[in-house]
C-alpha cells in the first residue's frame, strides 16, 4: 500500500509541474513560481506574444510558471491574482492596461509578493516597494516599420501603381489612449521619413480584440482610398482584409504571414523575456525590482519579425541603418523639428505623466529638441498624446 501511495504521490506531483511548466533542461530547477495573468489567449496576437515570452522566460530561468488567461479588466483580475499567490507564485504579472488597479489592490494586500503590470501607470505615484510598472519604447520599432511602410509606398509610387497625394496609409487602432496615440504617431513618422507625401487615416475599434470591427475597421480605411494598413489591435482581421483586398499590411505584436502571405510587410513587437529574466533574477537574488522599466532596443525588447513577402528590396538594409541610429541617439522618434501640431513646431508641452482622472498635465516633454517619450523618460508606460498634422482621425472627438 505504501508503495502504491508513493507511486500516485509522485505521479500527482509530475502532473502538478508539467502544468506549471517547470519541465525545463536550460538551467537548474528552482523553487521560485510565477504567475501570469492575460487578458485573453493564444487566440491574441497580444496576449500570445506575452504567454510566449513567459514560458521562455521561466524555461531558461529554471522556474515553475502558472498562466491564467480571458481575464477581464475588472475584480477577476484582482481574484486571479489572489489565486496564484495562493498557489505559491512569488510573482505575479499582468498584461492589460486595465487590470491595473486590480494589480495594486493585490499588492496591498500580499506586500511579500511581487506584482508587475505591463502598460500601468500608477506604479511611480503608488509607492508600493512591490508593484511595478513595465513597458518598452515600441515606439522605436513602430518608427522602423513605419520605415518599411514608406519603401513600399515609394514602390507603389515609383511603379505607377500610385500618384505621390495617393500615398495614404490607414491604421486601425483599438483606443483614444497614449499608447495608441504613441505607436500609431511613431509609424506615421517613419514612413514619413522615407515618403514625404504620406498622409494616414486612424479609425477605432473601442476594443483590444474584436476581429470583427478590425476588418470593419481595415475594409472603411482601403474604400477611403488607404493604400496601406497597419494596426494596433489583436486580431487577424484587419491583415485578412488586406489579403483579400490586396492591400499591403504591416501588423503588430508578431508575424500575420500565416493570413497574409501576399500582402504581409513586417511587424513590430515587443519581447517581453528580457523583462521576465530580470524580475526573476532580482526576486532568486533579494533585489530590488524597478518601480518603472523600459526595455529598448538595445535591451533586445523592441524586435521587428522577418520581412514579409510584400516587402520591397533594400527594406532590411534601411532598417539596419536607421536601428543603428536610434540606438547611438542620432535620431529620435519624436524629433519635434520632425512634425507639426497646427501648423506649429513645438518647443514645450506638458504632459499627463502622473495619471488622474481629469488627465492633467504635469510634466515638461519637451527637452532637448524632442518629445521625452518613455524610454528617456519620466515613466515606463507612453504619455505621447498630440495629434500631429498630417494624421486624420475618423469619428472621434478628441475636446
Amino acid at each position: 500500500m505504501k508503495k502504491v501511495i508513493a507511486l500516485l504521490l509522485a505521479v500527482a506531483m509530475m502532473a502538478t509541474l508539467v502544468a506549471c511548466g517547470s519541465g525545463s533542461n536550460k538551467a537548474a530547477k528552482s523553487d521560485l513560481k510565477v504567475g501570469f495573468i492575460c487578458l485573453h489567449d493564444e487566440n491574441s496576437t497580444y496576449d500570445l506574444n506575452f504567454i510566449n515570452a513567459a514560458k521562455e522566460a521561466c524555461e531558461k530561468a529554471g522556474v515553475e510558471y502558472l498562466i491564467k488567461t480571458n481575464i477581464p479588466e475588472g475584480q477577476e483580475c484582482y481574484e486571479a491574482a489572489c489565486e496564484l499567490v495562493d498557489a505559491g507564485c512569488k510573482i505575479v504579472c499582468a498584461d492589460s492596461f486595465g487590470h491595473e488597479d486590480y494589480m495594486i489592490e493585490a499588492a496591498k494586500e500580499y506586500p511579500e509578493v511581487q506584482f508587475c503590470h505591463a502598460t500601468g501607470t500608477k506604479a511611480h505615484t503608488e509607492n508600493l516597494s512591490n508593484y511595478h510598472n513595465a513597458f518598452a519604447a515600441i515606439y522605436e520599432g513602430r518608427f522602423l516599420a513605419g520605415v518599411a511602410a514608406g519603401l513600399k509606398l515609394n514602390e507603389m509610387i515609383e511603379s505607377g501603381k500610385i500618384t505621390a497625394d495617393q500615398a495614404k496609409m490607414g491604421y486601425v487602432g483599438a483606443f483614444t489612449y497614449a499608447e495608441v496615440i504613441s505607436g500609431y504617431t511613431s509609424f506615421f513618422l517613419g514612413a514619413r521619413s522615407v515618403c514625404p507625401s504620406v498622409t494616414m487615416d486612424v479609425t477605432f475599434t473601442g476594443s483590444w480584440y474584436d476581429e470583427t470591427a478590425e476588418k470593419e475597421g481595415a475594409n472603411k480605411l482601403i474604400e477611403g482610398g488607404c493604400v496601406l494598413i497597419s494596426q494596433h489591435a489583436d486580431s487577424m482581421g484587419a491583415p485578412t482584409a488586406c489579403e483579400t483586398a490586396g492591400v499591403p499590411n504591416v501588423s503588430y505584436n508578431g508575424s500575420t504571414a500565416s493570413v497574409a502571405p501576399n500582402t504581409f510587410i513586417v511587424s513590430s513587437r515587443i519581447n517581453w523575456a528580457p523583462y521576465y529574466e530580470y524580475v526573476i533574477d532580482c526576486v532568486k537574488n533579494n533585489k530590488a525590482v524597478a518601480t518603472d522599466w523600459t526595455g529598448t532596443i538595445s535591451t533586445g525588447s523592441v524586435v521587428l519579425t522577418e520581412f514579409g513577402g510584400a516587402a520591397t528590396a533594400g527594406t532590411a538594409e534601411k532598417i539596419e541603418e536607421v536601428k543603428a541610429d536610434i540606438v547611438a541617439g542620432k535620431l529620435h522618434v519624436f524629433d519635434a523639428s520632425t512634425f507639426t501640431v497646427g501648423g506649429q513646431n513645438l518647443t514645450s508641452y506638458q504632459a499627463d505623466v502622473d495619471t488622474d482622472a481629469d488627465y492633467t498635465p504635469d510634466h515638461e516633454v519637451i527637452v532637448d529638441g524632442y518629445f521625452n517619450e518613455s524610454a528617456d523618460g519620466f515613466r515606463s508606460a507612453p504619455y505621447f498624446d498630440l495629434q500631429i498634422d498630417g494624421i486624420n482621425l475618423l469619428d472621434v472627438n478628441f475636446g
